[in-house]
Parts: structure tokens; C-alpha cells; sequence
């Protein structure tokens, strides 16, 4: 009797687990759908947010206010209605993102020790925050450099402005990723830096390697002008594996 009850208390507590995952993704899909609901009926709103890095940069060119620059057009005629949507649905993953993380949390937290609690916490904070000003400093600062190196470019060549809002919307929400990401970098070395993975020392000692690999990948991720979008970024890349080492020097184990 023993032996036929053990593997039936030892399968209670899985499904008991699929079942309270199931609930935990149903509750995040909701909250995505409502946040994405709410972005999506404040899409107009939305997209002149987007749109106006470039337009300060473009109105600094011709002389002109934003709003009267118009340099949007389309050739096909659901093309206005997706790309709202999807700036529409990124935003509501945004808006979402910390009802995601708290469910995410309600399940992984019995399994974890009372130690290990307590860093988690300090990591999400401190890796959503770190995210949220990398996309802060892409919409004020890098987005805009870009746009104005891009239509600068685009300005000597002759050409008029006729553009598409699905290729906008794909640079714009790239550079704000890929500068999102990048500001993670500081909390990521404080992890490797705690499980002596990396040292400050180290850190040091191949700056020069660190130098070319950031050199090189900002040359491939960023477009338009190579040598004025590849300082740019390298220098924001160079300026945050500085804060690193720093970081690094102070999370290494004494």
C-alpha cells in the first residue's frame, strides 16, 4: 500500500505546479491584452511621441517647426493600421512588464532560499530601472543623434523626405532595445563579478580587447553613418564598461 501511494503524493505537487503556471500565464496574458488595449487607444498619441526625436532633428535642418514637417507616407494601405498596433503592443509589454515580473516571482519564490529572496529582489529593481533609463537615454539622446546623422546624410545627397512608417518604427524600436540592453551591462558584471566569474583587475587588464570588441559591435548593430554612429555608441559603451569595473571592484567577494 506504501510503495502504490508514493508515486501519486510525489505527482501531487507537479501538477499542483503546471496548474498554479497555468494561472500565472493566464494573469500576465491578461494584463499584457489590457495594458496593449489601453496603449492601443492612445496610439495617435503614441506615434507623434515617437515620431518627434526625428521631427527636432529633421525641424533643426530645414528651419522649421516640428509641427510642420510631414514626411510621412504610404504605399499600402494597412500599413498605418499594423504599425500602430505594433508600437501600440510594445508599449502595452512595457506597461505590462511589472505585473509579468510579479507573477513571474509569485512562482519561482517558494523554491528559493531565504539569501537567495532577498538578491532576487534588488535585481529586478535594479535591472528594470537600469533598462528603463537605457530606453530614456535612447529616446533623448541617441535616437535623435541618429536621426539628425541619418537625414543630414540623406539632406547632401538631395533627397526629399518621403518615408514609411513600418521602416521608422523598426529603427526607432531597435535603437531603444539595443540601447535598453546595453545598459545592462553594469548589473550583469555585478553577478559574474559576485560569483568571481570576472574581476575588476581583470576588467582592466583587457580594456584594450574590450575596447575593439565594443568598437566592433557598434559598427555592426548601429546604421547610417559608420564612423559617427560607431563613436557614438562605442563611447556610451566604453562610458558604461567604466561604471562596470567600478561595479565590478566593488561586488568582488573580500
Amino acid at each position: 500500500m506504501t510503495a502504490v501511494a508514493e508515486p501519486i503524493q510525489a505527482a501531487m505537487p507537479f501538477m499542483g505546479h503546471l496548474r498554479e503556471l497555468r494561472v500565472r500565464l493566464v494573469r500576465s496574458l491578461l494584463a499584457v491584452a489590457a495594458a496593449f488595449a489601453l496603449a492601443y487607444s492612445f496610439r495617435v498619441p503614441l506615434w507623434e511621441w515617437a515620431q518627434r526625436p526625428f521631427l527636432l532633428a529633421m525641424a533643426e535642418h530645414q528651419k522649421v517647426l516640428p509641427g510642420d514637417l510631414h514626411p510621412w507616407a504610404f504605399t499600402d494601405l494597412t500599413e498605418p493600421f499594423f504599425s500602430l498596433m505594433r508600437l501600440a503592443f510594445w508599449v502595452g509589454c512595457f506597461l505590462a512588464a511589472p505585473v509579468v515580473l510579479a507573477q513571474a516571482w509569485g512562482f519561482i519564490r517558494p523554491a528559493l532560499r531565504e539569501g537567495e529572496r532577498r538578491m532576487v529582489i534588488p535585481f529586478l529593481v535594479t535591472t528594470s530601472g537600469m533598462f528603463a533609463l537605457g530606453l530614456a537615454f535612447a529616446y533623448t539622446q541617441a535616437f535623435r543623434f541618429l536621426g539628425n546623422i541619418l537625414f543630414q546624410e540623406a539632406q547632401s545627397a538631395g533627397l526629399r523626405a518621403n518615408l514609411h512608417m513600418e521602416a521608422y518604427l523598426d529603427l526607432f524600436l531597435s535603437t531603444l532595445a539595443i540601447t535598453g540592453l546595453m545598459f545592462e551591462l553594469p548589473v550583469l558584471v555585478f553577478f559574474l563579478a559576485r560569483f568571481r566569474l570576472v574581476t575588476a583587475r581583470g576588467m582592466l587588464k583587457y580594456a584594450r580587447h574590450a575596447t575593439i570588441t565594443i568598437l566592433v559591435v557598434s559598427a555592426f548593430f548601429t546604421p547610417g553613418d559608420v564612423i559617427l554612429t560607431t563613436v557614438f555608441f562605442s563611447v556610451v559603451l566604453l562610458g558604461l564598461y567604466a561604471v562596470s569595473m567600478a561595479v565590478a571592484w566593488a561586488a568582488e567577494p573580500r
